[in-house]
């Protein structure tokens, strides 16, 4: 079953029980994916469609930012239930310990060893843990290796 399968699937689900979020957020995530199958004029694979959730995700976690910086809990929480229905599509996290093998690795490879070089570091990591970590992450991790 491919990603786009299963959101469907997923979306009869929720129609049935009407669950209003979890319906209007899989919505938002196939209207981003078509949106982005239309910007590149092609039908995405299910590892594309996997970054169009991670964006989401991503935007919803900075919304919930801002809305706890304007003190609108009411908003807050209607983004952090839509964000735990996005991340359940999303693979499992890498913790912070698997994360820093994987750049200690990259880290002897690619023989940097200033922060200067840590985009030479990330282009070695970022496949390896592709929707499974946020860039954001890394990075810090990374520098902490890169002083």
């Amino acid at each position: 079953m491919t990603f786009l399968e299963k959101l469907n699937s997923d979306l009869k689900e929720a129609m049935k029980s009407k669950d209003e979020v979890r319906m209007n957020c899989i919505r938002q995530v196939k209207t981003a994916v078509m949106n982005k199958e239309v910007a590149k004029k092609k039908v995405l694979s299910d590892d594309e469609v996997m970054e169009v959730i991670a964006s989401l995700v991503k935007s919803h976690v900075e919304s919930i930012d801002s809305f706890k910086k304007g003190n609108r809990p009411d908003l807050v929480g209607k983004e952090e239930s839509e964000l735990a229905i996005l991340k359940a599509y999303l693979p499992e996290q890498l913790s912070d310990e698997e994360l820093r093998s994987i750049v200690e690795a990259a880290v002897k490879t690619s023989g940097a060893s200033a922060i200067k070089e840590t985009g030479r570091v990330m282009q070695l990591i970022m496949p390896q843990v592709k929707g499974r970590a946020d860039g954001a992450r890394i990075n810090l991790i990374v520098r902490e290796f890169l002083k």
